[in-house]
């Protein structure tokens, strides 16, 4: 079997597993976990297409999603909208904002960007902290409601239901991961990655590469809005305490564990970040230190993320072993 027909078939086994998960996982916390997982799994690929694939870190990404979830929420509590069309808008908007941010700040680079960025995150939080006549400040905006129910003829899609709303989020994971593999493709995606590994030179060609790191950093800013609605939605609790400068590490933190520069990366990534820590409670008072020593220990030892690690290192493996049968 050819390396092509093997991927395809590990796609075909894991969207079959997706999708047959709910019928398997009668806990209703471990699925909420999943879904958090899957939410995370958008957030982590808008990150990887900036910071993976473009080179550049952005400190900034849970504050694009306190703007996507807040947009969301407040067009749909305050204004009336429909819950699905304010889910839809949240990205756009957050997106526009990206764009007007990132004009100014992808003016510098390298760790100056970075610490822009980290500004931007503050910002919005001191922003969605204190504007409490629009945000409703720490007490924070309680009975967001959920999307409403889809039906097709006899068909319904209970999106009020723990199991209906999976299946949202398990579509828009793979839509997010779907339009970062196609950007990855075509000429943006190659211009990109060569923006990573020399700026400079890809300036020296000619090309305008502000432009497409503008476009990254909107998008990356645009999937972190969505993820934001969706998280919103699905909690129905929202307060400015899930969009500070720690979940904007805990983003890039994601995508480094999986692997980045990879499609991969940020799925495990993502399923990394939420249930280790679920895991260590157990642990009581040494949760966080062996959380931290666990994510030391992975970046010391697979310093391009798990998944280049195991695709790199099963081959290696399997060739030794086929080697010792004989």
């Amino acid at each position: 079997m050819s390396a092509r027909s093997a991927r395809a078939v590990g796609l075909l086994v894991l969207t079959l597993a997706a999708l047959a998960l709910p019928l398997v996982v009668k806990l209703p916390y471990f699925l909420h976990l999943i879904i958090l997982a899957l939410i995370w799994v958008v957030l982590a690929q808008g990150q990887n297409l900036i910071q993976g694939f473009t080179g550049y870190v952005s400190i900034a990404q849970a504050g694009f999603m306190g703007i996507g979830a807040y947009s969301s929420t407040l067009l749909s509590v305050k204004l009336g909208w429909p819950v699905g069309m304010a889910m839809a808008a949240a990205p756009l908007l957050t997106a526009v904002l990206a764009v007007l941010a990132g004009y100014p700040g992808l003016r510098v680079k390298g760790h100056y960007f970075a610490i822009v960025t980290l500004a931007y995150n503050m910002v919005i939080f001191i922003v969605l902290t204190t504007w409490s006549s629009l945000t409703g400040g720490e007490a924070g905006v309680s009975n967001v409601p959920r999307p409403a129910d889809l039906a097709i003829g006899r068909w319904v899609w209970g999106l009020g239901s723990r199991e209906g709303y999976y299946y949202l989020v398990l579509i828009a994971a793979a839509a997010a991961t779907g339009l970062c593999a196609l950007m990855l493709h075509s000429r943006v995606g190659r211009v990109l990655v060569a923006i990573r590994q020399n700026e400079a030179l890809i300036e020296a060609t000619g090309v305008q590469s502000w432009r497409y790191k503008l476009l990254a950093f909107s998008v990356s800013a645009g999937l972190a809005g969505l993820a934001g609605a969706l998280y919103a939605h699905f909690i129905g609790f929202l307060n400015p305490d899930a969009f500070g400068v720690d979940h904007s590490l805990n983003a890039i933190l994601a995508v480094i564990l999986g692997g980045s520069g990879t499609l991969a990366g940020p799925v495990v990534g993502a399923f990394a970040v939420i249930f280790l820590p679920e895991y260590l409670r157990v642990a009581e008072n040494y949760r966080l230190v062996i959380y931290g020593f666990i994510l030391v220990t992975a970046t010391i030892f697979m310093p391009r993320g798990l998944v280049p690690w195991v695709t790199q290192g099963l081959p290696g493996l399997l060739a030794r072993l086929r080697g010792g049968s004989q």
